[in-house]
């Protein structure tokens, strides 16, 4: 059964700082957050997708790129990936970009690779989230051990910025008190949206998910009766509507940092993939 919020799950959640200063210091939290959505064409996910995407991974491996990336595939709604990228600042995302532009041999490597990429796509969009510290809880930037992202969207009322914020933070005091495994970073959406925030969290396997269902009874003893009451009525004031989306880690489409390749390679560094075999013709030849 689906809890009161998505931010009362209890999942033990995290999320990523993908440039090289995070790569260095793998706690810490990027303040920016670049997110391309694919949405893919029926039957041309999986292997498919796999390779045309290595070949953006290859070509940032050869320049030996210092900014880092992590891909996910949707294990619920619409068949689409994410990638996200991380800066610790807007300054640091235009120097990779003016970067990317001045290697004239990686600009038209990474052309290349779009244009063979687009032939298995529906439609992709952009998105720009900044880090909020006071909406989060225990974040925690170290996704090298982690196999499953929940992304969880809330679209808050106009004018009901408020109650957001004291909702979340009644949310807080409770997990504190119950001592619950609830870890999470909250990013507001900048650019590509409206009044939206992003909840992202990690999980080293499902058993988490299940931990965190585990930990209802607790977190509901902890608000107490008035707290529970006052939370449904700061989630009907200032929630107009929210999503939960579940994704799997594909280390096939990512770019991981130095470190997590280290820490796992099994898994972050697994074999190439081989473009998918072209069907035999099953026309007839005419006879001589």
């Amino acid at each position: 059964m689906k809890r009161i919020s998505p931010f009362v799950l209890g999942l033990s959640l995290a999320v990523f700082g993908t440039t090289l200063a995070a790569a260095q210091e793998m706690s810490s939290m990027p303040k920016v957050l670049e997110i391309t959505r694919e949405y893919v064409k029926p039957g041309k996910a999986g292997a498919a997708h796999d390779h045309t995407e290595s070949a953006f991974v290859q070509d940032m491996a050869r320049a030996k790129w210092p900014t880092y990336y992590v891909a996910v595939n949707s294990l619920s709604g619409k068949v689409r990936a994410l990638y996200l990228i991380g800066y610790d600042s807007f300054t640091a995302w235009q120097k990779d970009s003016d970067a990317v532009g001045k290697d004239m041999t990686l600009a038209a490597e990474l052309d290349h690779a779009s244009m063979a990429d687009g032939e298995l796509l529906d439609s992709m969009d952009q998105f720009v989230f900044y880090y909020d510290d006071d909406l989060s809880y225990r974040p925690n930037g170290d996704l090298s051990q982690a196999r499953y992202l929940e992304v969880t969207s809330f679209h808050i009322r106009s004018g009901h910025g408020k109650e957001w914020h004291d909702l979340v933070a009644l949310v807080i005091d409770a997990d504190k008190k119950a001592g619950t495994s609830a870890h999470w970073a909250t990013y507001e959406l900048e650019y590509g949206g409206g009044d939206d925030y992003a909840v992202f969290s990690a999980d080293k396997s499902m058993a988490d998910i299940d931990q965190g269902f585990a930990e209802n009874q607790k977190f509901r003893d902890a608000m107490g009766e008035d707290g529970m009451k006052r939370l449904h009525e700061l989630e009907a004031s200032a929630i107009e509507s929210t999503d939960s989306e579940l994704f799997a880690i594909n280390p096939r489409q990512s770019y991981p940092p130095p470190e997590w390749v280290k820490a796992n390679p099994d898994f972050w560094k697994p074999k190439p993939t081989m473009a998918p075999a072209a069907k035999p013709s099953t026309d007839k030849k005419p006879k001589p």
